[in-house]
Formats: C-alpha cells, sequence, structure tokens
C-alpha cells in the first residue's frame, strides 16, 4: 500500500505541475493585459511601441484623428459566448463596398487600423473598423489568435448585410491576427455570396507556429517543450482548440480572391509566412511585398503601392 500511494502522491504531483505550467503558458500567450487596455483609454494617439513605428508618428495621430472626426455609427454586437463586440461603421457612399477591418493581437481598430478608413476611402469603400473580443471598446479577457475571432467576424458580416444592404459587397481585411482572422474566415464554409474578397496584411500561418517562433526566438524557450502546454491551457482555461483552424489550411479551401501583403523587413511575423499562406490559396490570389516595411507598417510605408495594388487587384469590385 506505501508504494500505492507514493504512485498515487507522485501522480498527483505531476498532475498539479502539469495544470499550474498550463495555466502560466495561458495567462502569459492568450489572457489581455490590463496594462494595454489602459493604454487604450488614457492614451489618445496609442502608436506602437518600437522605432519603427515612431517615424510614421505623424501619419498615424493624424489618422487617428481623423476617425474621430468623421461621421459613423456606433455598432455593437453580442457573440455566440455573450460577449458584447463594438466596432465603428463609415460610410464612404450608399451602396459602396464595405471592408471589414480586423487589428492585430493585443492591438485595437484604433491603433493598429487608423490608416485603413482613409485607405477605404481613397479607394471607393465604406469601412468597418471591429475591436475584437478583449480589446479596445469590446468585452472579453481572452485572445484566441483567430479562432473565436473569426466567429466573431462571421457575425459582424451578418450585421452588415441586415443593415446596410443585402446587395453589398463586402471586403474582409485584417493585419497580423487580424489578417489571420480574415484568411480563416475566406476559407469557411458557407460564406455568404456579399463576401467577394479578402486582405492578408503580414499574417502568419497559423497559431502554433508564431507562438513557436515568439518562444523560440523572443522567449529563448523550447517550443517543443512548452507548446503542449500552451494548447493544454487554452482548452482548460480559455475553452478553445488553437489547433481546430488556422489560416493556412483556410486557404486551401479559399473561394474568394485573396491579396496578401508583408513587409520585407518584419522581424515579428516573417515574410515567408506570407510566401506560404499564398502558395497555398487556391482562390485567384497576389501577394506584394512592400520593401522596407517593417511589422504591420506595409501601408504607411508604401501607401501609393499598397492603394494601387488594391485597386487593380479588385478593380472589378464597385
Amino acid at each position: 500500500m506505501e508504494i500505492l500511494y507514493t504512485i498515487l502522491i507522485i501522480i498527483a504531483v505531476l498532475a498539479l505541475i502539469t495544470l499550474i505550467t498550463a495555466y502560466v503558458c495561458f495567462r502569459i500567450t492568450f489572457c489581455a493585459r490590463k496594462k494595454d487596455r489602459e493604454e487604450y483609454k488614457n492614451t489618445e494617439f496609442p502608436i506602437p511601441h518600437g522605432e519603427i513605428y515612431e517615424a510614421h508618428r505623424e501619419n498615424m495621430v493624424a489618422w487617428m484623428q481623423n476617425l474621430v472626426s468623421t461621421p459613423h455609427d456606433e455598432l455593437e454586437i453580442t457573440s455566440f459566448d455573450g460577449l458584447k463586440l463594438r466596432a465603428k461603421f463609415y460610410e464612404y457612399a450608399p451602396g459602396a463596398p464595405i471592408e471589414i477591418l480586423l487589428h492585430g493581437y493585443r492591438g485595437s481598430a484604433k491603433r493598429d487600423l487608423n490608416g485603413g478608413l482613409a485607405r477605404c476611402f481613397s479607394l471607393g469603400r465604406s469601412a468597418l473598423l471591429v475591436d475584437h473580443r478583449a480589446s479596445g471598446e469590446s468585452e472579453g479577457n481572452v485572445i484566441t489568435f483567430g479562432v473565436l475571432e473569426s466567429r466573431d467576424a462571421r457575425a459582424w458580416i451578418d450585421l452588415i448585410i441586415e443593415k446596410y444592404g443585402k446587395d453589398r459587397k463586402i471586403i474582409v481585411t485584417g493585419v497580423s491576427m487580424g489578417a489571420a482572422t480574415a484568411m480563416i474566415v475566406a476559407g469557411s464554409e458557407d460564406l455568404p455570396e456579399n463576401v467577394v474578397g479578402a486582405l492578408a496584411d503580414c499574417g502568419y500561418t497559423s497559431a502554433k507556429a508564431i507562438i513557436s517562433k515568439v518562444m523560440r526566438e523572443d522567449m529563448h524557450l523550447p517550443p517543443a517543450l512548452f507548446s503542449p502546454f500552451v494548447r493544454l491551457g487554452a482548452r482548460i482555461f480559455g475553452h478553445f482548440d488553437i489547433d481546430s483552424v488556422s489560416p493556412i489550411e483556410a486557404m486551401k479551401k479559399a473561394k474568394v480572391p485573396v491579396i496578401f501583403f508583408h513587409g520585407d523587413e518584419d522581424y515579428f511575423v516573417p515574410h515567408s509566412m506570407s510566401e506560404e499562406n499564398f502558395a497555398a490559396c487556391t482562390s485567384r490570389k497576389k501577394l506584394v511585398t512592400i520593401h522596407g516595411a517593417g511589422h504591420g507598417l506595409c501601408y504607411p510605408v508604401g501607401i501609393d503601392e499598397y492603394e494601387n495594388a488594391l485597386r487593380e487587384f479588385y478593380k472589378d469590385v464597385k
């Protein structure tokens, strides 16, 4: 009996260590940070941190001021799991195509998509700037790398069709995690015919791939050891599976045109990930590399190149 008790104690200790490790990985990887929410509320112009963004501060501040001063509708939906999600809709003209813009990890529409409104209006499109769950003005505490955000995006599509016209053409667009979300939506089943395209700016191939990259290069941790704990933490404490969907797998089922943008100086999400997503894409596609652009900076660095590529790729969307 003493041996049995010893074995049971060892099993219990190992189980506890596993749960604690999974919880720590979950908190670090998937939980919204209080400081990010406070910065959003208390900072008038929340420019992303880092020297590469400072060079574009003037444009970003002007774009943020434009977001505030341009008339818009404040919209709200309730997610499938009961969260109040919020977005701002800017009408370029009645009947104009609509872009649904999705921001990045631990960001917000105001911070990551501030140039999106100017870009959309320049191309003759209306814009819906979405705050993901656990971000900006939306409720929630858990970020899921596109897994649940893609379900939320489908709900926004339904609202747009219901509220602004059953014949409105929709392009789902995003930056970084928003790009991953847009790709997942583009490859989803039963996509409404209103959705005529997607834009993926510096998107990753999968949650597992980008988390492993950050572990290895930024945190100096072995992904092979910690990745199982990350997935376990997501399932136990976040109630989602990071491997259930991925951008690269969605691209293998894409039925709408997809245009990819990526900077060749993006050291956070490697340019090679867009190359992989592009290669996997089964629909009409184009990959645009913006020279000199870091992460999330393709548009500020190459405004004319970006807009011209979009104008040509979606020349029939009017």
